[in-house]
């Protein structure tokens, strides 16, 4: 280090920190001239090449080496469920309870859009729940404890 006080004017990366790119297919001295390090023809030293996604080298790749499981329904609508218990022991009676007051107290997480109401659990005051879906025992519960259950 130098004797130099430390200043913007003085500063500079230690030694072998920076060093020129490579240039390559600039002339046979340079060893990177000829093939420019892309090896003897096939379609890796051709200009435009791009290799797939999953491409294991002609290998059969694990995206169809695994066997297909299953059948996934595109038009299955997907419901959040909440149970009456879980309900009933964060609201007052008389609440009005919507999924999106549901989604903002934790009740509901996750991407599902629709609330199913299950019927694990008693309630014992009376609300009127708005949700998507109900079971017929939660729909029967909610009714008995003197609530109303909306469907959206």
């Amino acid at each position: 280090m130098s004797d130099k006080p430390m200043n913007l004017s003085n500063l500079k990366p230690p030694k072998g920190a920076k060093h020129s790119k490579k240039r390559v297919g600039r002339g046979q001295g340079s060893g990177q001239g000829t093939q420019a390090g892309r090896g003897h023809k096939g379609a890796q030293s051709r200009s435009g090449y791009k290799r797939k996604v999953g491409f294991e080298g002609g290998q059969n790749p694990l995206k169809r080496r695994m066997p297909k499981r299953g059948f996934h329904n595109p038009f299955s609508i997907e419901y959040a469920v909440v149970n009456l218990d879980s309900i009933a022991e964060r609201f007052d009676k008389g609440t009005v309870v919507t999924p999106e007051l549901l989604r903002e107290i934790g009740l509901v997480k996750g991407t599902a859009e629709r609330v199913k109401v299950l019927a694990r659990g008693e309630i014992g005051k009376g609300l009127t729940i708005k949700a998507h879906k109900f079971s017929g025992k939660a729909a029967e519960k909610i009714a008995a404890a003197g609530g109303s259950a909306e469907t959206l």
